[in-house]
Order: structure tokens, then C-alpha cells, then sequence
């Protein structure tokens, strides 16, 4: 309902009740408050008794109070009601229209908790063009949010959230709640709902990785070890933060750092580097190959053969690397 469907019906009545009480007023020389008691029962059609005995001005003006007055009174009160309905119906109607949207979501990442972490990996998955859905218990904070990022309102640590947001289909969790025990058991839930899920989630305090490893989640961060780390490294290594920085900044067109998986069915398996011309034609650096067993191999050689399932760590212009995807088969 917006703000001029509401000023119309409430300006109509106050301006209906106004005229009733100056009218009686100056009329019949009533108080105020006579006037405006009597103009409320002639409105509202109660039927009491009047206040005073009215003279012929006095019954005159109130006929012609109950012929615009009362229309107007109903006329304002059907409005705010049209408003009212058209709004349950708008809403109702977009309940329905998000969930369909999420219905038809797949292969995409949940994230659980919309504060500062939640909205730089939201952020951060926009850029990427990677189909996520945010889970946030907070009606305030999900009014601030983006009406294009699908959101659910609700209770991540509750195994319906999760299920209406499509945790079967899911890739992905990220769990970023303020609380460990919240995301302990948001961990515990998502891999009980979905066994082959990869779940990153969050840790505060120390000693509550182990805790959420165990529970079943893939990778742990801790922002505040990854806070003192970098701070530390700022100090002591500048130029290499700087690098890094550079390098994983989005929207960087100039040099990006991104993991390519090899699909199965790609040409370039069972080849070298050398062979492939991802050095030479394409201009990327592979930095590391991590192999379909989790190993991983640093600064590979020429000769290093990719096999099915590889990943390769490589880093180039956004256009290059976009290329190294075609050849892959991504």
C-alpha cells in the first residue's frame, strides 16, 4: 500500500468530520465537542439520539451531511480496503513468483546470514554469474536488500528453510551466521539434507573448526585468523599482498587468478602444457594443477600431463582465461 493511497482516504474523512463540526458549530452555537459528537453518530449512521434539538438550519445541514458525508466516508473506507486487498494480492502473488524462481534453481550456492560477510559473498557470486539464494532471519536487513538477490526469510538452522531454498539441488552452502553454534548446527543439517554438498562455513572462536569440520563441513575460515594474517603479512611482505590483491580484485580486466575444472570430455586430456598451448597461444600461467585425488602440484613443468577431473589454478587477462574455458569444454 503506498503513501498516497493512504493520504487520500485519511485526508477525505478528516476533511468530512471538519466540515460536520464547523457546520454545527457556527449553526446551532454548539461546543466543539457537541459539534464533533453529533457529526461522528450522523456519519457512522449509529442512530442515537442528537445531542440537542436541531433547528430547521440545524436539520437542513445535516441532510445535506448524510448525502455527501456518509458517500464520502464510504468512498475513503472502499479505498483503503481495495489497497489493503491489493496488497495481500501483490504479496501473495510474489510469494509465489520467488518461489517458483527458486523451484527452477539448480547447481546453485545457499548463503545463510546476510550481514557483512553475506553481502561481500553475494557480492562476489554476482560477478562471477554464479545463482545463489540468501537465507536471512532478520526482516529488516532483507528490506534493505537488493530485489534482484532471491532471499528467504527464515531460520537457516531449520531443515524446512533449507529444503524450501533447494538445498537437493544446491552446489553449494555458505554458512556466515554471527553465532558458531548456529552455524554448527546449519553444517550439521545441510550435509544430513544433502550428503555431496560442498559446505564452507564460518568460525569465530578457537577451537570450533575441528568441531565444524567434524560436523561435515568442507572448509572452515575463521576472519578473524585471515584478519590478523593479512594484517601481518601488509607489514612484513607488502609488495606480495599487493600482488595478490591486484590479482583476486573483482572486476580486474587486467589479471585475474581462477580455477578451470578439465571436463571429461576435453581435448586436452592426456596432454601436456607444452602440447595444448596454454603458455604460448593462450598467454596464461597455470600456477598449479590439483589433481582429481585432491593432490596438489605447484608450478607445474611443460611436460606435465592433465588428466580427467583436474583442475588447473591459472592466471591471465580475463579475456585469455575466458579462452582457456572454451578449450577445456567448460
Amino acid at each position: 500500500m503506498t503513501r498516497q493511497q493512504i493520504m487520500w482516504p485519511v485526508i477525505a474523512i478528516i476533511g468530512v468530520i471538519s466540515f460536520g463540526t464547523v457546520g454545527y458549530a457556527l449553526i446551532e452555537d454548539w461546543s466543539i465537542f457537541d459539534a464533533l459528537y453529533m457529526t461522528v453518530i450522523t456519519l457512522t449512521t449509529v442512530g442515537y439520539e442528537e445531542v440537542h434539538l436541531l433547528s430547521k438550519a440545524g436539520k437542513s445541514f445535516t441532510i445535506i451531511l448524510i448525502l455527501t458525508g456518509v458517500g464520502a466516508m464510504l468512498y475513503a473506507l472502499s479505498v483503503a480496503t481495495k489497497a489493503l486487498l491489493e496488497g495481500k494480492i501483490r504479496e501473495i502473488l510474489g510469494r509465489k513468483k520467488l518461489s517458483k524462481r527458486i523451484e527452477n534453481t539448480k547447481n546453485h550456492y545457499i548463503i545463510c546470514g546476510y550481514g557483512r560477510m553475506g553481502k561481500i559473498i553475494a557480492r562476489e557470486m554476482i560477478s562471477h554469474g554464479s545463482p545463489f539464494v540468501v537465507v536471512e532471519k532478520s526482516p529488516e536487513i532483507l528490506a534493505a536488500m537488493d530485489k534482484d538477490i532471491l532471499s528467504v526469510q527464515g531460520d537457516s538452522t531449520q531443515d524446512d528453510v533449507l529444503k524450501l531454498v533447494g538445498i537437493e539441488r544446491a552446489r553449494g552452502l555458505i554458512s556466515v551466521l554471527s553465532s558458531d553454534a548456529d552455524n554448527l548446527y546449519v553444517v550439521l543439517s545441510a550435509r544430513g539434507l544433502n550428503p555431496k554438498l560442498k559446505i564452507v562455513a564460518r568460525a569465530g572462536e578457537e577451537g570450533v573448526e575441528q568441531k565444524l569440520i567434524r560436523a561435515g563441513a568442507d572448509n572452515v575460515i575463521s576472519p578473524y585468523n585471515l584478519g590478523g594474517l593479512r594484517i601481518a603479512h601488509t607489514v612484513l611482505k607488502p609488495a606480495v599482498v599487493d600482488f595478490l590483491e591486484f590479482a583476486t580484485r573483482s572486476g580486474n580486466l587486467e589479471l585475474q587468478i581462477e580455477e578451470i575444472q578439465v571436463k571429461d570430455s576435453s581435448h586436452i586430456v592426456d596432454k601436456g602444457l607444452d602440447e595444448c598451448g596454454i603458455r604460448k597461444e593462450l598467454g596464461i600461467i597455470v600456477v598449479a594443477i590439483k589433481r582429481a585425488t585432491g593432490e596438489m602440484e605447484f608450478n607445474p613443468t611443460s611436460t606435465s600431463v592433465i588428466r580427467q577431473g583436474d583442475t588447473l589454478i591459472a592466471m591471465g587477462e580475463t579475456k585469455q582465461l575466458k579462452s582457456l574455458e572454451d578449450l577445456v569444454g567448460v
